[in-house]
């Protein structure tokens, strides 16, 4: 639950930085908008996982490998609206302006999120924030049942 809490606050913050790049300096470059909002929700969520929703010990082990997949997580992410631009050519001029604003959020904001949210979650507990489980001292033999 506080993971999701996590990925919804970034989501919000990627969206918020995504749009305000995209309608302002990125205009032409929604990709590079789109990687610039993830990285810096990344750091974000580095912070706010790392405190809060996975405490685990190894912070700087922890921290290379976070943002080794976080870094993967993006061109992940990115993946869904390179393809709706550039592969479907859902973009100005071969389509409208608003179809192209539809077709980039949800290609890059809902698809390339959900398929990076799985990726980072799965990797994030198989490789990152990793408990380590204590090694239970044997019982004794007259102890065992």
């Amino acid at each position: 639950m506080k993971f999701l809490l996590v990925g919804g606050t970034c989501f919000l913050l990627t969206m918020a930085i995504n749009f305000g790049l995209k309608l302002t300096v990125l205009q032409s470059k929604p990709i590079v908008a789109l990687t610039v909002a993830n990285v810096i929700a990344t750091v974000v969520s580095y912070v706010l996982n790392r405190q809060w929703s996975f405490r685990a010990n190894g912070r700087q082990r922890e921290a290379v490998l976070f943002f080794v997949v976080s870094g993967l997580a993006v061109l992940v992410n990115d993946a869904p609206l390179g393809v709706s631009r550039y592969l479907l050519n859902l973009q100005v001029p071969h389509v409208s302006s608003f179809t192209q604003e539809v077709a980039d959020f949800l290609s890059g904001m809902i698809l390339g999120t959900l398929l990076a949210m799985v990726f980072r979650y799965w990797a994030m507990k198989r490789w990152v924030f990793v408990h380590e489980t204590p090694v239970e001292a044997e019982e004794p033999e007259h102890q065992r049942v």
